[in-house]
């Protein structure tokens, strides 16, 4: 989130309004707690108002209220929130109201929406210091095509005087493209007194929250807009559509993010970034590759096409090929990883290390220059400096009830098709032979050769089937065709 100068003296109180079912989702889960970018629409909307640390939220619940508390104290568990039930829905306004005898009189009270997720901090802070001016502040925007959106009707001298909601507008109204985003901000004591002459005399037969406007306007208490930035900022969730055309824009937003810090993207139309990624300059993103949860990267990071990349540090010069999918790890400085490895949590991967296509590691640190260059498992364990290991190198970690930890020393080489069972130790400079099961502690500068004992057997026969008929050898080519000779006459 972009930074902002606060300028905000009076207390805050806000109330979000989270209690739509959202039938044109078409959805067993209620609207808010679809998901944009990684994070449902009410936590962004959540994590935005934090950034203006109010005095309280006010969260108005009502369609499936239960499920909207949990899936919110999951996500956010430090969130100081106050719960709002609306049993009946009628109406914005309707909804406010239940919020609103809990907030002080010496507030300003600021109403933003559960799914109006792009809002910035910066555009709701400049609408409650029109609040803390004395004014109602409304934020507006301009759409090209509004739609059903509500109206906003100016005086000649372009004042605004009153919200036209679409449904009651006439013809010419419908032609106004500037339109209420419903995000306002006002004193909490006027709010108690303007909201108690609300009327649902309306086409719905709700109660408005836009009434709000008409009522201040006759109270003389001056409707100051604020314009937002972009019609996106302001822009309400109502279907999957509209949902996936704000994905779009803030994945667009986030990729001009990143390429202005000095990332180059292969193509900023298939990246994905579902967190917040910090990046140094000179980094390199192929295409389809998505970031999750805390991502950063150091200078001259270069990832390969669809990699995914979750809550991980990379320090510079890091090489992730194709493919790749890394979580929970710390990657340092010069390291090459990839294509179609796995790197699990509890990674730590010192500097110059090498992992190899086909490779999975989970809580496992590997020294300096250690390598695994394909097709092994490393779990639960410790690798110092300098290591080799060959594929299909296998930790054992797991006896079916408990975890186990394998140590090996700095320069060990581990041969092709060794199995490590845990708990082990295998000392500095020693050498596992390929194909050994090593169950016992090897000293340092020790061979290990843990094998059966090859057997020859002479005058060995091919086994033969049921018929008593040698398999065909598909080893050897067939016999070469001979010309067809025929005249074609029977």
């Amino acid at each position: 989130m972009a930074e902002f100068d606060k300028q905000i003296d009076v207390p805050l109180e806000v109330v979000v309004l989270a209690a739509g079912q959202g039938r044109r989702m078409r959805s067993a889960h209620p609207k808010v707690l679809h998901g944009l970018a990684g994070r449902s629409l009410l936590e962004h909307v959540l994590t935005t108002v934090a950034a203006l640390e109010p005095r309280q939220t006010h969260v108005v619940v009502g369609h499936q209220a239960a499920e909207v508390r949990d899936a919110i104290a999951a996500a956010m568990p430090e969130a100081n929130l106050r719960w709002v039930e609306q049993s009946e829905q009628r109406g914005t306004g309707h909804a406010v109201l239940q919020a609103l005898p809990a907030t002080g009189d010496d507030a300003t009270v600021l109403v933003v929406y559960g799914d109006v997720p792009l809002v910035t901090a910066e555009t709701l802070a400049g609408c409650v210091e029109l609040a803390n001016c004395g004014h109602l502040g409304l934020i507006t925007a301009e759409f090209a095509e509004p739609a059903e959106l509500g109206r906003i009707v100016r005086d000649a001298a372009g004042r605004i005087r009153e919200i036209v909601e679409y449904a009651d507008a006439d013809a010419d109204q419908r032609q106004i493209e500037e339109i209420n985003s419903g995000i306002l901000a006002l004193n909490a004591a006027q709010m108690k007194t303007l909201l108690g002459d609300l009327q649902a005399d309306n086409a719905q037969g709700e109660y408005y929250l836009t009434d709000l406007i008409t009522l201040a306007v006759r109270s003389n208490v001056v409707v100051e807009g604020l314009s937002a930035k972009s019609p996106e900022e302001v822009a309400g969730v109502n279907d999957r559509l509209q949902l996936a055309q704000l994905e779009r824009h803030y994945q667009t937003r986030e990729a001009e993010r990143l390429m202005r810090s000095g990332v180059t993207l292969a193509d900023p139309a298939r990246l994905d970034i579902r967190g917040v990624v910090v990046a140094g300059e000179d980094c390199f993103i192929d295409i389809n590759v998505v970031f999750e949860g805390q991502v950063r990267l150091g200078r001259r990071v270069s990832i390969g096409p669809g990699v995914v990349i979750k809550d991980t540090e990379f320090g510079d010069d890091v090489r992730v090929e194709a493919h790749t999918v890394i979580e929970g790890a710390t990657v340092a400085a010069g390291c090459r990883l990839g294509p179609f490895a796995r790197i699990r949590p509890g990674t730590e991967l010192a500097e110059g290390v090498k992992i190899g296509n086909f490779v999975e590691t989970k809580k496992a640190r590997l020294g300096r220059g250690t390598k695994a260059s394909h097709l092994s498992y490393l779990g639960d364990a410790t690798l110092g400096e300098g290591c080799n290991v060959g594929a299909g190198t296998v930790t054992c970690n797991y006896d079916g009830i408990d975890k186990h930890h394998t140590h090996i020393g700095d320069n060990v080489f581990v041969g092709t098709n060794s199995t490590l069972v845990a708990p082990l130790e295998i000392g500095a400079d020693s050498f596992v032979a390929a194909g050994s099961t090593i169950t016992s502690k090897v000293g340092p500068r020790e061979l290990a050769v843990s094998r059966g004992r090859q057997r020859n057997i002479e005058g060995w026969k091919r086994p033969v089937d049921r018929t008593g008929q040698r398999p065909v050898d598909r080893s050897e080519p067939p016999a070469k065709m001979q010309p067809d000779t025929t005249d074609g006459e029977s």
